[in-house]
């Protein structure tokens, strides 16, 4: 079917020992002879933080990588194994070096986007290679152990899964059943579970290992009772009663020599395993340093690392295939050597004392670092491993923190913390000295990235990073490091709407870049000061300090922030300095300088930044109710945002959807996207904004009519702004609480809640004459003349309104202003 056009996926799921890989043999068998390509990813538990290891791993078998070739040799087999394919090789040479951990081709212009276009980049030509190969001929792709697959990979397959309907492939992928699936159900996708075999099928297993020959009656009774069905037992008991002594070939079956004694068959697969090792006694030594090595290991890394000597070790490795323990590809010195499954590995592993295990594992890293450079350049986490493993944490966390860096680059954020965390753990076992506690900080800081960009910054975890750095500062005294741990306590502090802490940290950033006379700290501390002055509601101050970040910015110099930081300041100061703009009562000014943003945003090529730009994009047109357009920007938020994890804003594309929808009259499905995005954005601890988010469902309520709900929205968003401080949005939500008290009074103009209403809009236009707010002051007068108007107030109105619209020199073609000259129009007697 598959080979027909009509791609097909199969789960198949099955605990240790059920045969999920005895399963992908017989596909590659039957592949073979039906003339498909073979395509195969086998996931390690040594590389579970190590970003698309399968997927370099089977690259580099494609390419016919030798371990001995130069960097420059697997350069050239990269080039010209790419150069049979038709996919732009200008553009995937580059980015191939670079996964592979290759020099850049000298013809190639340099790799310019962020780590995190790179990786999509990457992932979009690995994904074209695939394809081009299904079109050539019928394509098997066997992903095997996916409960071992560090989380690029899980990205990396998700696209391939997308592509399986309309390629000719058939994908395979085994795991074990605690893995859950990171993708949804899909027609072109079965599920195969792999039970414990029946009595029939255990049977024929025993007469596939024995080879027809038949074993006794109660042999087989033991072998049925003690290996419970696995079919891993079943072949280890079985060979194991074979091999031993207690019985023989006689004419086509096997006859018992004696009494079987008690417990002549092991009760554990371990048992089983260990006693097939110790008729191997020659060879123990060889399995117990492969399994030191890893499931899959490397004649060259073997041979150097082995006491033997080459035919003895040679001699060694024969036996463990032949005695199909250990799986080979290729021939010495090229070949390498994979335990048939992770089971055996573990108990060739166990059999070690500790003391051996640790003189072993200390032996491969000084190995590794003595004669192996290009793998600890490229897995630093390989050599961190064994360190550990060896309980030598002063040598381990250094490559921790190396593999840690590595994955940051990459944008593979969830293994950086994984690299980072177990970096840290290590340093816990060690004394307090002042080297330890600068080890720390570094790790510290370089955690603080990766958690930001999957969890974000009002995340619980983040804030505990970086007061731990800030902390470890202090130990330290005068830190080069303190500025950018102060700024992430900041973003902290900020997001969750903590302004005091806030403010006092930027006001302490832009001292200390002052001091230091760093020009890039200037520009981030002058953002970060703006931005807090803007959620204060003190746009004038704000718009101030914003202006002079994106004056000191150069952004060949500085463009780099964006991958420090998180984000680009000039982008962000442009895109909130667009608002401050707009709450002055500059629309048109506002919508070229959101426009500025968005184009620095996409000249940057960091998603994030971009995000950024796109969330305050739509908040502005949201204001100015462009709906069309807000649209527009929410589309390509919640496509970017998903595509890269960005919690916080596909929360937030979801509150502005729903606006958008209430707008065009679907308000009931408006309030449910409205509702989900606001529990969304507290799921990841931020606060900021959900002033304003609530009076978008207050809003939404008084389009419903449902004027009660909307009230109680708007109390909701004047406590939390009282709470926090965040004011800049306050005009507005007493604004909206006065024309939903007018809502819920009817057509009675003398009543108290008349008079409660037209308190709220002179609440309003207090508070934003104070903040110098003249959109918010126009709205606001607009409300209370229209109010006065229907009070019979007609000259009290126009007197309100006239000089504040007459303020304005620009912005004539905006809803607010329209209405605003709309309404002074009726109260001149005009049309």
């Amino acid at each position: 079917q598959a080979a027909g056009g009509q791609g097909q996926a199969v789960t198949v799921s099955g605990e240790a020992g059920i045969g999920k890989s005895r399963l992908v043999q017989e596909l590659r068998e039957h592949v073979g002879k039906a003339g498909g390509v073979r395509i195969e990813y086998q996931c390690s538990p040594y590389h579970q933080n190590s970003a698309l290891y399968p997927v370099i791993q089977h690259v580099e078998r494609v390419l016919g990588v030798a371990s001995d070739d130069t960097p420059a040799t697997k350069l050239v087999k990269l080039q010209r194994s790419l150069s049979a394919y038709r996919f732009p090789q200008a553009d995937t040479v580059p980015l191939f070096a670079s996964l592979l951990s290759l020099p850049h081709p000298e013809d190639s212009p340099p790799i310019t986007v962020s780590p995190q276009k790179q990786k999509e980049q990457t992932q979009a030509a690995l994904m074209a290679w695939l394809l081009e190969e299904t079109e050539k001929a019928p394509v098997c792709c066997t992903w095997e152990d996916l409960h071992w697959a560090d989380p690029s990979t899980l990205e990396f397959l998700r696209l391939c899964l997308d592509q399986v309907p309309t390629s000719r492939m058939l994908t395979l992928l085994t795991f074990r059943p605690e893995f859950t699936p990171p993708w949804s159900t899909h027609s072109y996708l079965s599920q195969l579970t792999l039970n414990r075999l029946g009595k029939t099928d255990l049977e024929a297993m025993v007469e596939e290992v024995t080879g027809g020959k038949r074993l006794p009656a109660e042999v087989m009774q033991q072998i049925a009772s003690k290996t419970d069905g696995v079919p891993l037992f079943v072949e280890e008991l079985t060979k194991t009663v074979v091999e031993s002594d207690f019985v023989r070939a006689v004419n086509g079956h096997y006859e018992l020599t004696g009494p079987l004694p008690p417990l002549a068959i092991p009760s554990t697969l371990q048992d089983s395993l260990m006693a097939r090792l110790d008729r191997l006694a020659s060879v123990r030594e060889v399995a117990q340093l492969g399994a030191t090595l890893g499931r899959e290991f490397s004649y060259e890394l073997i041979t150097v690392v082995s006491p033997l000597g080459e035919e003895s070790l040679q001699q060694g490795l024969r036996q463990l295939v032949d005695a199909e323990l250990v799986y080979q590809r290729g021939l010495p010195p090229q070949a390498r050597y994979l335990f048939k499954h992770a089971l055996i590995q573990d108990t060739a592993y166990e059999s070690l004392l500790k003391s051996q295990r640790q003189q072993l594992h200390r032996q491969v890293a000084h190995v590794l670092e003595q004669q192996f450079p290009e793998t600890v350049d490229t897995q630093p986490e390989l050599v961190a491993h064994h360190y550990t493993e060896a309980s030598l944490a002063e040598q381990a966390i250094p490559y921790w923190q190396q593999a840690g860096e590595r994955a940051v680059q990459r944008s593979a954020n969830q293994e950086a913390i994984g690299h980072l965390t177990k970096g840290l753990a290590l340093l816990q076992t060690l004394p307090d000295t002042p080297e330890h506690t600068q080890q720390e900080l570094t790790l510290q800081i370089t955690l603080g990235a990766p958690l930001v960009g999957t969890k974000g910054y009002a995340a619980p975890e983040v804030g505990e990073v970086y007061r731990r750095a800030r902390e470890l500062c202090g130990q330290l005294g005068e830190s080069p490091q303190l500025f950018p741990v102060l700024y992430g306590l900041y973003a902290f502090y900020l997001i969750r709407v903590q302004l005091q802490p806030a403010q006092e940290l930027a006001e302490q950033l832009l001292s200390m870049a002052h001091d230091a006379a760093d020009l890039a700290f200037r520009v981030q501390a002058h953002w970060s000061l703006g931005c807090t002055l803007y959620v204060l509601g003190e746009p004038h101050s704000s718009r101030t300090h914003l202006e002079q970040s994106v004056a000191l910015y150069d952004f060949e110099q500085h463009r780099s922030m964006a991958h420090v930081y998180g984000h680009d300041p000039a982008m962000s100061s442009l895109a909130i300095g667009a608002f401050d703009l707009w709450l002055l009562g500059y629309p048109d000014q506002a919508l070229r300088r959101i426009h500025e943003a968005l184009t620095l945003a996409r000249k940057l090529a960091h998603p994030f930044s971009l995000a950024f730009a796109l969330h305050y994009a739509a908040f502005q047109d949201i204001v100015r109710r462009e709906v069309q357009v807000t649209h527009e920007w929410v589309e390509e938020l919640m496509a970017l945002s998903r595509d890269h994890g960005f919690a916080l804003f596909v929360a937030m594309a979801n509150i502005y959807s729903g606006w958008g929808l209430a707008v065009r009259g679907q308000v009931e499905e408006g309030l449910t996207e409205i509702r989900q995005g606001l529990s969304a954005v507290r799921v990841t601890g931020s606060e900021v904004f959900r002033p304003s988010y609530l009076s978008f469902l207050a809003e939404t309520h008084r389009r419903a009519g449902q004027t009660e709900a909307g009230l109680s929205a708007v109390a909701e968003a004047l406590t939390a702004a009282d709470e926090m401080g965040e004011r800049w949005y306050e005009a507005e939500l007493y604004r909206l609480k006065g024309e939903l008290t007018l809502q819920s009074d009817g057509q009675n103009l003398a009543s108290a809640t008349q008079q409660e209403a037209e308190a709220c809009f002179h609440k309003a236009i207090d508070i934003a004459q104070q903040q110098h707010a003249k959109s918010w002051e126009l709205r606001a007068a607009t409300s209370l003349a229209r109010l006065w108007q229907q009070q019979g107030k007609q000259a009290e109105a126009r007197e309100l309104l006239a000089p504040v619209y007459g303020w304005f020199t620009e912005g004539f073609d905006t809803a607010d202003l329209m209405d605003a000259k709309a309404l002074l129009d009726t109260l001149a007697g005009g049309p």
